[in-house]
């Protein structure tokens, strides 16, 4: 389901459309739905990394939300130098859809975080950053 399909989409605070896909943003997550085929790495991620620092500056803890709406690739070994260029980003997830994206998420998960980042709805994914990023929040403000 998109994030405008959801019960979620008047929360939006602003939506912006890139040549990788959209991203819809919240108060403190934004939640990216990358094209149908495209492949991201560190290389063609600039323009995405650029609107979440603008939007969420240099410091503010946010959260990401890969909504696996479409497929697409992602180049795992990118992942981190991707974080490593968003130092305020506090939490990630991915939710599928179906059995591909469900098992690329999966991959995803077990390869990049210590936690399980992958959920298969919007609302179990929404919870999960939201808390990660409000207790970082709660860190900053002491």
């Amino acid at each position: 389901m998109k994030i405008i399909d959801s019960e979620f989409s008047h929360h939006i605070v602003k939506s912006v459309h890139e040549k990788l896909g959209d991203i819809y943003f919240f108060n403190h997550i934004a939640v990216i739905e990358f094209n149908e085929g495209v492949h991201v790495d560190v290389s063609n991620t600039t323009d995405i990394i650029e609107k979440l620092t603008l939007f969420f500056g240099m410091s503010r803890p946010f959260g990401v939300i890969a909504n696996r709406i479409n497929s697409y690739s992602i180049n795992l070994l990118d992942i981190i130098k991707i974080q490593d260029k968003v130092k305020n980003l506090s939490a990630y997830s991915v939710v599928s859809h179906n059995a591909a994206g469900y098992m690329n998420a999966e991959i995803e998960s077990n390869f990049c975080s210590r936690d399980n980042i992958h959920f298969d709805n919007i609302n179990e994914a929404i919870n999960f950053v939201y808390s990660k990023v409000k207790s970082k929040i709660q860190i900053s403000l002491n």
